[in-house]
């Protein structure tokens, strides 16, 4: 099961976060136990009021070459596993994620 889905108006990614890291960093795709898969974010901010939320989404939005307004949570706005809506290009979006996976790949022999 894919972590990403692709949509007539962009991309829906599951992500889990790891706020109060040390930086800002986008992946690795990890696969749990139960197969689902996800990309792992972490972010300096904490998670109280929001700050780990809006600061996954503005480091996501960086990252996909987006506008901080285009991505945004779909569901588990509580939860540290999460659904991303990002608003955009499927084609583009899709290239970018599949991008991801195989830099992931490169890294991992």
């Amino acid at each position: 099961m894919s972590g990403w889905r692709t949509e007539t108006d962009g991309l829906l990614l599951n992500v889990r976060i790891t706020p109060n890291s040390s930086a800002n960093t986008v992946g690795p795709m990890q696969i749990r136990s139960d197969g689902r898969q996800y990309l792992s974010v972490r972010v300096t901010a904490p998670p109280s009021e929001g700050a780990a939320n809006d600061a996954v989404c503005t480091l996501i939005a960086a990252k996909a070459g987006l506008r901080r307004k285009e991505v945004t949570i779909a569901a588990g706005a509580q939860a540290r596993e999460k659904r991303l809506k990002l608003t955009g290009d499927p084609v583009a979006l899709r290239a970018w994620i599949e991008q991801l996976e195989q830099a992931d790949d490169r890294g991992h022999h």
